[in-house]
């Protein structure tokens, strides 16, 4: 077989185009194939399908293939350009490459891969390129996926924040929590962050949206009552972030008890009491039984927490109410303020705290998403560009199809 038709088959070059030659440079490690296409040939515009005659030959363009036996494999031609009626003067499609690409589609696939699986400094490295041409791939393969996405219906979605430099700079991030996807991110936490994206939806969108959750930011409720219908029964206040607000109150309440004298028995078992019941570790059960035991008020305190968990188990939301009447008593007539302004702070948003009975739903998603951008961030050392910072996410967090076709 000669080179020709073997590098024709290997890098899958259709008709009308067929490789004219195969240069090989053994010192600079390199393999050239230029291509062509034969005279007098009608070629489709790209705009319509239109088929044209040529309407005249660019200057040779080259793209970077995949390597072979470890040589460089570069792809040329001059790329005809054809006068549609309809559109003007087009340049036509190659089968291999997209346009304005300046890698094959084979080649970006396989960067798309190695890009999803290491930072961009290594993926540059291991595919023998540079770090702007390896983020230049990414960015298109997140154009190309953001362009390529679909109206679908958002039925449960999560809002969160995510800071992302030193000086109260956060991202707002809307995801998907059936399929576990960025959908948006917008800068800053402010009402009009979260507005943009509901901007963006569709009525129809914003009409199948059945539940939300957040935690307790008013922004972002704001926003929700603004676009969402009916809004108000379907805001779900994640229960986690409400228990982390409790978790902090017991964490006050010892350390105000250890300040006042509560003994040496209180140091260094902070941790104990952050724990629920079932997640304490079986090595130290003995110890925080001994501790539970001196009736103290951060006993009392945890007491509390663990048992306030038993609101999200209530099966109707009239067996909450009265279940939260129960816990608010015992909370602000325990003597202990920072239980009590926790019971006050979760009364004041307890409307959407319940409707968690009729929509189960929390924010776990969005923290698992989270902790992956903070690996990309950290992965990264960082960014200083906020686009590039929303291209990675949306890269590696958009459930976008990357891929060229």
């Amino acid at each position: 077989m000669r080179d020709t038709e073997l590098y024709q088959n290997l890098l899958g070059i259709v008709s009308p185009w067929t490789v004219d030659s195969v240069t090989m440079g053994v010192e600079k490690q390199r393999v050239d194939v230029t291509v062509s296409h034969p005279p007098r040939i009608l070629f489709s515009c790209p705009e319509c399908g239109t088929e044209s005659p040529v309407f005249d030959h660019p200057e040779e363009r080259v793209w970077r293939h995949l390597d072979r036996c470890q040589f460089f494999t570069y792809l040329h031609a001059r790329v005809s350009r054809i006068f549609c009626a309809a559109h003007g003067v087009r340049q036509v499609s190659v089968p291999w490459a997209e346009a304005r690409g300046r890698f094959t589609k084979l080649f970006e696939r396989l960067a798309i891969d190695v890009l999803k699986a290491c930072d961009v400094f290594s993926a540059a490295a291991l595919l023998r390129i540079s770090w702007d041409e390896a983020w230049r791939i990414q960015e298109r393969a997140v154009e190309r996926g953001l362009a390529r996405k679909k109206e679908k219906p958002l039925s449960k979605i999560g809002v969160d924040e995510k800071a992302i430099a030193k000086g109260h700079q956060y991202m707002t991030l809307v995801c998907d929590l059936l399929e576990g996807t960025i959908e948006y991110v917008g800068e800053g936490r402010k009402t009009e962050s979260l507005e943009t994206f509901y901007q963006t939806l569709s009525p129809e969108q914003r009409n199948g949206i059945r539940a939300v959750s957040m935690d307790m930011w008013d922004p972002f409720f704001q926003a929700t009552l603004r676009y969402v219908p009916e809004a108000s029964g379907k805001i779900v206040f994640d229960r986690f972030h409400i228990m982390g607000h409790v978790g902090k109150a017991v964490d006050t309440v010892r350390k105000r008890e250890v300040r006042d004298g509560g003994g040496p028995e209180l140091k260094g078992f902070k941790y104990l009491w952050l724990y629920s019941k079932e997640n304490l570790p079986q090595s130290q059960r003995a110890r925080f039984e001994a501790l539970r035991s001196l009736n103290l008020k951060v006993g009392r305190a945890w007491a509390m927490k663990e048992e306030l968990r038993a609101l999200w188990q209530a099966s109707s939301p009239e067996e909450a109410k009265a279940f939260w009447k129960r816990w608010f008593w015992w909370a602000t007539h325990s003597r202990l303020k920072p239980m009590r302004d926790v019971a006050y702070l979760i009364k004041r948003h307890l409307a959407n705290v319940l409707t968690y009975i009729i929509h189960p739903i929390t924010n776990a998603v969005s923290e698992g998403l989270n902790s992956k951008i903070q690996t990309i961030k950290k992965r990264a050392y960082g960014f200083r560009n906020k686009e590039h910072f929303k291209t990675a996410i949306y890269f590696h967090c958009g459930g976008l199809n990357l891929y060229p076709a």
